[in-house]
């Protein structure tokens, strides 16, 4: 049975990889957001309408929306993907950082929801979230606040809503995807040039440039996104990597004894 689709970030990493696999038969409608548009492809399948959306934009977020609307009266499923990652230690983070943060991770697919919800009845909404929504990791605690704040403001929306919508998060582990590099490009400026954290922040980016690499396929996570799309029942949260479970499993000690075990784990590693 056709159905129709809305994914954001679907130029790259786990969001081109999702479209690629909804879209192939050629019988889904997928209407699929790009910031870039020298990342679309030459070729684009009769079945998928991308379509523009800047994520710190709030004017582009309901432009797109309004576009959306005028081309279906329904959609399925709304797979929101798209995310950025600010780094940096957060008593130097300028907070206009922070917002940018929250507005790109979080308060943008709130957005995209609110102005959709007039097509979103018997639908489900996944985000990919991130194992940092278990808790905090050190120089990236925007992009876990972020992440968990997108979890919690989803389940809210679960329970409070009348249209019988199923919000599911994915949360990967480390994947390879470009979202690493581009993590150290965009944030290059802070992590290079931070008095007193030169150590911690040279480990902090070559960790995520190894990350780009070195992580999970990013099909794992693809293939359990249409997994998920295609059960009557799936669970609220779905974990991807060892990495994740074992974020998950730590999220539950004593919060004083996970920050000692994170301190002497980037201590060790940053000493090897």
């Amino acid at each position: 049975m056709a159905k129709t689709y809305v994914i954001t970030g679907s130029t790259s990493g786990i969001g081109k990889a999702v479209l690629e696999k909804l879209s192939s038969g050629g019988e889904n409608l997928i209407f699929a957001g790009y910031r870039n548009d020298k990342k679309l492809p030459a070729e684009i399948p009769e079945n998928v309408q991308y379509f523009y959306i800047d994520m710190t934009d709030k004017k582009s977020v309901i432009d797109a929306c309004n576009n959306i609307k005028k081309q279906t009266n329904h959609i399925d499923t709304l797979i929101n993907v798209a995310g950025n990652v600010v780094a940096g230690p957060i008593e130097k983070i300028d907070t206009d950082r922070l917002r940018e943060q929250f507005d790109v991770n979080t308060f943008s697919h709130i957005e995209l929801t609110q102005n959709l919800m007039d097509i979103l009845q018997n639908s489900k909404i996944i985000n990919v979230s991130s194992m940092s929504s278990f808790g905090n990791f050190p120089f990236i605690s925007p992009y876990c606040a972020s992440k968990r704040a997108l979890d919690i403001f989803f389940n809210a929306l679960e329970l409070e809503n009348h249209k019988n919508i199923k919000v599911v998060s994915v949360k990967p582990g480390v994947i390879a995807t470009p979202i690493w590099e581009k993590s150290v490009n965009a944030n290059l400026e802070y992590l290079e040039n931070c008095k007193g954290y030169e150590k911690e922040l040279d480990f902090v980016k070559n960790n995520a440039l190894k990350n780009t690499k070195k992580g999970l396929p990013v099909l794992k996570v693809a293939d359990l996104i249409v997994k998920i799309d295609g059960l009557k029942n799936p669970k609220s949260s779905y974990t991807v990597g060892n990495d994740a479970k074992f974020a998950q499993i730590m999220s539950i000690l004593p919060q004083g004894l996970i920050n000692k075990i994170i301190k002497f784990g980037m201590k060790y590693r940053m000493d090897l």
